[in-house]
């Protein structure tokens, strides 16, 4: 493959699309970044960038047609559950308006591969089984509703203009680059693992367990954690299928079993030795009680096979980056 295929990655500062910038270069791509850096930390680009954002699509179609990207892997997005929910006006502009812009550049660029960042949200209140892509997308939080609005498009783009469009809906992305150089930090961190890190270095006084009165074992919520580099070798192996010529489709990034909320607590204390200080707060709008994958169709399709999400790495991952970071310096 020649050094110089170059793939455009949006929100390539962010805490997944860092760690697929690498998997690229890994892979043998020129990652080139998009980002309007307003989540993401430019501390974590390794790789040539443009600062921007989705609606600006002059400047895309600009970007695209520089360095003759053949794809995009799409991951620029909001993507905080409870905000989505007090602010859905943000939510569809961002992500539905901002990925329709996207798209339009791609077209007027001779672009049409994509690779796009969707979730398990999609599926909303799901049962307590390992859903597969075929389980109904009913959506309870509008940034669920948002992403499963971006699928529908792509399916339509790939009818209509000859797309090819993976649509990787992963559940809970997790972990950390092994080397320690990028990991899982936002301004506004709600997501458990990078919280309850933050708790144990004193970053942040008031880690709470969202809701102990769920219908599961132990009465909190249940979820299915996936390795970021789990992830971004998922992200390649469907970017390859594209040039192969693949149409795309919709497939599960996870691993097939969901742990509760005090499962991944007491997972922090066998790797670190302490508690997580916490108090119990009432559930938050728009989180379901069970979210696991079914992911033998991307185990058929993409050849994706987790090798680092289980539990212990992805703790001890995450701990060894949060031990080495600090807020000052992203």
């Amino acid at each position: 493959m020649a050094d110089e295929t170059c793939i455009l990655v949006t929100g390539g500062a962010g805490y997944i699309g860092s760690h697929c910038c690498r998997a690229l270069g890994a892979a043998g791509y020129k990652p080139i970044v998009y980002d309007n850096l307003s989540t993401g930390h430019r501390s974590f680009v390794s790789a040539e960038m443009v600062v921007g954002d989705l609606v600006q699509k002059d400047l895309i179609v600009a970007a695209l047609r520089k360095y003759d990207v053949t794809a995009v892997m799409h991951f620029a997005a909001s993507s905080l559950v409870g905000e989505s929910v007090a602010d859905p006006q943000t939510y569809y502009v961002n992500n539905v308006v901002g990925t329709l812009s996207l798209l339009q550049a791609m077209r007027e660029a001779g672009c049409r591969r994509i690779v796009f960042s969707s979730t398990g949200a999609v599926y909303g209140n799901a049962d307590s089984k390992a859903l597969p892509e075929n389980f109904p997308c009913v959506p309870i939080n509008p940034y669920g509703a948002s992403k499963w609005m971006i699928e529908r498009i792509l399916s339509d783009y790939r009818a209509a203009y000859g797309f090819g469009a993976f649509c990787l809906r992963y559940f809970n992305a997790s972990g950390a680059d092994p080397a320690g150089d990028i990991g899982e930090w936002r301004a506004n961190e709600t997501h458990l693992i990078p919280r309850a890190m933050m708790a144990l270095q004193g970053y942040i006084d008031d880690f709470a367990i969202f809701g102990d009165d769920y219908d599961t074992p132990d009465k909190t919520a249940i979820r299915d954690y996936i390795h970021v580099n789990d992830l971004a070798a998922a992200h390649v192996a469907a970017l390859k299928l594209l040039q192969e010529g693949h149409s795309g489709g919709s497939f599960n990034l996870g691993t097939g079993s969901g742990f509760s909320v005090r499962e991944i607590l007491a997972a922090i204390k066998r790797v670190t030795g302490r508690d997580v200080p916490y108090v119990v707060k009432q559930r938050r709008p728009g989180d379901p009680t069970y979210l696991v994958a079914d992911p033998s169709a991307a185990r058929e399709i993409l050849g994706f096979i987790p090798n680092c999400s289980d539990l212990f790495t992805i703790i001890e991952t995450a701990w060894t980056w949060h031990q080495k970071a600090h807020p000052t310096k992203l």
